[in-house]
């Protein structure tokens, strides 16, 4: 494959995120504070910051709350030259609703996504330039879900993207109120032989694909049944909504080998939300970057899914430079700084 003009271009929705101010109800608060999100664009973000060329395929309105959006997409350095635009007066950009959790108060989530301009997104409203323009595909099973139109749509450009030389990363992202655990695994197995890099978590797997044994013996399994180059599952312990331990193991199949490292324990979770989606733009920057190494990708994946816990926001907002500082301490058995000045 020559000269591409993206690193990575994904397939996804991008949604309006209304939070109610710290740590209010939704169902009391008058105020809501907006944001833009949406699992893909989230990698993107991260993936743009730590200094690869991203890009976005998606649908929004033509109206002032589509301008919005696009507004942020460029703002984190995501281009939109494949975001196309919903010209009908329905047109609508989906929403949900966070609030943040303090124990013994979970978090909780409200969706209104339903008959969205991206539902309506087509293959035919993109050149066939666009299948040679990136090194890797990315999407989720949310797309996958939304609807049999996405879901279509998702997979043809798997099959193009693939045709054309790039790799194809998929995060499993099974969310319950989509679809049932079987759904998902006929669906998710139809695209899994097109698949380079995987992501899934060991509760997924279990569910979804029926899966027994240990998670690296479940990892293992996934890689050599769809001879999948990359499987990573990330390792979350919840202590409370504000104390969390993060980590993941990621199989490399050509050598056979599990990679692993400490987790990042005690992080201060200020909003848990976008950092699986953070942690698979470190796995992304650290494989593209570094000749697929996952050595690199373990780490970078780590350090970015632990720093996103804490900051607000669904997208994230840190630097290479940043991430590897965190990396560095993280390895670092020696006294640390506690400032960075």
């Amino acid at each position: 494959m020559g000269i591409t003009k993206f690193d990575v271009l994904s397939l996804g929705e991008i949604l309006l995120r209304l939070s109610p101010p710290q740590n209010e109800r939704i169902v009391r608060e008058d105020n809501f504070e907006k944001q833009v999100g949406g699992a893909e664009l989230n990698v993107l973000s991260g993936a743009s910051l730590l200094g690869l060329r991203t890009g976005i395929i998606s649908k929004i309105p033509d109206n002032d709350i589509g301008i919005y959006a696009r507004n942020k997409i460029r703002f984190v350095g995501v281009s939109d030259e494949y975001l196309v635009y919903d010209k009908m007066k329905n047109g609508r950009l989906g929403i949900y609703y966070y609030e943040n959790g303090a124990y013994p108060r979970k978090p909780r989530i409200v969706y209104d996504r339903m008959h969205t301009s991206m539902l309506k997104i087509s293959t035919e409203e993109f050149g066939d330039e666009i299948y040679s323009s990136a090194r890797c595909f990315h999407t989720t099973g949310i797309t996958l879900a939304l609807c049999e139109n996405t879901r279509k749509t998702a997979v043809n450009m798997m099959k193009k993207f693939k045709e054309a030389g790039a790799l194809i990363s998929f995060d499993v992202n099974y969310r319950s109120n989509l679809w049932s655990g079987p759904e998902a695994r006929t669906a998710i197995e139809e695209i899994l032989s097109y698949v380079d890099i995987f992501f899934c978590s060991e509760d997924t797997a279990r569910l979804t694909f029926k899966k027994t044994g240990d998670i690296k013996t479940i990892m293992r399994e996934l890689a050599d049944e769809y001879s999948i180059h990359v499987v990573a599952s990330t390792q979350r312990v919840v202590h409370s909504p504000r104390l969390h331990t993060f980590g993941s193991i990621i199989y490399d199949k050509l050598n056979d080998a599990y990679l692993e490292e400490p987790p990042y324990v005690n992080i201060e979770v200020i909003d848990r939300i976008g950092s699986g989606d953070a942690y698979i733009s470190g796995v992304l920057y650290g494989l593209l970057s570094n000749d697929g190494s996952c050595r690199k990708a373990l780490e970078f994946g780590n350090a970015a899914g632990a720093v996103k816990n804490t900051i607000p926001g669904d997208m994230q907002a840190s630097s290479c430079e940043e991430i590897e500082t965190v990396i560095k301490a993280h390895q670092n058995t020696g006294a640390d700084a506690e400032m960075v000045r």
